[in-house]
């Protein structure tokens, strides 16, 4: 939310939060949060204190290890990559992502439609070489990108250079 500036009035969080343990939470400003009555909100697996205590534990090795600004390094990186594929790759027509989470979409040159066979051929090129990709979009001609952020710098590094040989191809 920061990166738009915008302060929402609810805001929803879950998956990673407690590194594995069921956990989601829902923050937001007083005003809303403070609307129902009290007890008009609730389950029965609120406030799970063992998942709480995981949730904490992650967020500070998010800060300690600075996980944020590495999402922003590592996507930085593999965004430039992208782009950089766009000289020799013209089926590439778009690059966009926040952070980590980096898409690169397909479309044939000639009709300027989506191509999944294209994005097919990427991903069939990339495993053969040691590299799994994921397809996605409503017409399966994007590749999204979403790795942990404690990926090693080496394997993150060989990932980029098998993409950009299979890309050149």
């Amino acid at each position: 939310m920061q990166h738009y500036e915008v302060k929402p009035d609810l805001m929803t969080m879950a998956k990673s939060l407690a590194g594995g343990f069921p956990l989601s939470g829902v923050v937001g400003r007083a005003e809303v949060m403070d609307a129902p009555a009290p007890g008009g909100l609730g389950g029965t697996y609120a406030g799970n204190p063992l998942a709480v205590a995981a949730a904490h534990a992650v967020l500070d090795v998010i800060a300690e290890e600075q996980l944020c600004q590495r999402a922003e390094q590592l996507g930085s990186h593999l965004q430039e990559v992208l782009n950089q594929a766009r000289a020799t790759c013209p089926a590439i027509v778009d690059v966009r992502g926040r952070g980590s989470m980096v898409a690169v979409e397909f479309n044939d040159p000639q009709t300027g439609e989506p191509s999944p066979e294209f994005t097919r051929q990427v991903q069939q090129k990339a495993q053969e070489n040691g590299l799994l990709l994921l397809s996605c979009g409503v017409y399966g001609n994007v590749i999204r990108f979403l790795y942990p952020l404690t990926i090693p710098d080496a394997q993150f590094s060989k990932a980029l250079d098998i993409l950009a040989r299979v890309l050149k191809s």
